[in-house]
């Protein structure tokens, strides 16, 4: 028997929020990158020290912050030295807890640009490509030996070697340091760059699915969380329109509850579903989390962390002006 199409009363508008904290997300990426650059300047050439370090620069320090993670635990402190690497990883690990992998879908700088680039893809091409299944799987698995690497040598190091790596002329400029490499790109970088961006263009996806250390770390995270993309046997009327929106290739229309480590919580397929009801983002006990929700979760968790680092001290760095003007001009000599 035929089941009855209910189509949806009106466009979900997750797709349209998502837009909009992704957009707002880089714009403060941007500003921060900027607010650094000129920080670093100041030191650079001399002048007159007129620009703050944004601490909000860490976030692109995920091994400081895993770092600063482990210190944390061991000792029950935290670290003096790049607070705020620690403060956005917890943030970002608990949304991807509590609303899968949305720091992916919904905030990361990356993710975003790799999202336009396979859109764009398609556009012109009217297409994406696929790797076979055979090819798939095992490249998959790539993004999990990158982060079992990273992992096991945060690991592998006691607490105490930790605060004396994050003290040193190194690891306070580490920030520095990762700025300098996308200042002064050496061939082989550049080349690597230019591979993934282009690759991206014909693949969905392609280092968000493949090679992202912290995508695999936050994928682990959010295959604990309570939230689901859920599909209603009864109300589902069997068009794989849900499968054929995922970005990550899951097959929706065959599950009744998405668990893979691989959904980002973007909302895609639930936008996609023609069918009042057949395809939600539920919370325990079948709650329905509308995108409402989801963008609220998502702000509440990323400011609320931020907020409460602020508060107890536990943002910036105190590290003092004259330390940067001896070190900054001498950051791209130095080595760990």
């Amino acid at each position: 028997m035929k089941k009855p199409f209910v189509r949806r009363a009106s466009p979900d508008g997750s797709q349209t929020l998502r837009r909009a904290v992704q957009l707002g997300f880089v714009a403060l990426n941007l500003w921060i990158g900027i607010e650094f650059y000129w920080f670093v300047r100041q030191f650079e050439t001399g002048a007159a020290v007129t620009h703050g370090r944004p601490p909000g620069v860490e976030g692109w320090l995920p091994i400081a912050g895993l770092l600063n993670l482990k210190y944390t635990l061991v000792t029950g402190e935290i670290p003096v030295i790049h607070p705020a690497a620690m403060v956005l990883l917890v943030a970002f690990l608990a949304m991807s807890w509590l609303l899968r992998r949305s720091f992916c879908s919904w905030l990361c700088p990356v993710g975003t640009l790799s999202e336009e680039l396979w859109k764009f893809g398609r556009r012109t091409f009217r297409r994406n490509w696929r790797f076979p299944r055979w090819l798939d799987i095992p490249l998959r698995s790539l993004k999990y030996l990158v982060f079992g690497f990273f992992f096991y040598a945060v690991l592998s190091m006691p607490a105490d070697a930790i605060a004396e790596f994050q003290r040193s002329p190194f690891g306070v400029l580490a920030d520095v340091k990762m700025l300098n490499f996308f200042r002064d790109l050496g061939v082989t970088a550049a080349v690597v760059l230019a591979v993934l961006m282009i690759g991206s263009i014909f693949v969905q996806n392609l280092w968000c699915r493949y090679l992202c250390p912290y995508g695999a770390l936050i994928g682990l995270v959010s295959w604990m969380s309570p939230t689901r993309i859920r599909r209603s046997e009864q109300a589902c009327i069997d068009c794989a329109k849900c499968a054929k929106a995922c970005p990550s290739h899951l097959a929706v229309d065959k599950l009744i509850s998405i668990a893979s480590v691989e959904c980002t919580g973007c909302l895609e397929c639930v936008s996609a579903c023609p069918v009042e009801g057949a395809l939600e983002f539920q919370a325990p006990r079948s709650r329905r989390l509308s995108p409402k929700w989801v963008a609220a979760g998502v702000a509440v968790i990323f400011v609320g962390c931020v907020a409460a680092a602020r508060l107890t001290g536990h943002w910036a760095s105190p590290i003092p002006p004259e330390v940067y003007s001896h070190w900054i001009p001498l950051a791209a000599s130095l080595s760990h």
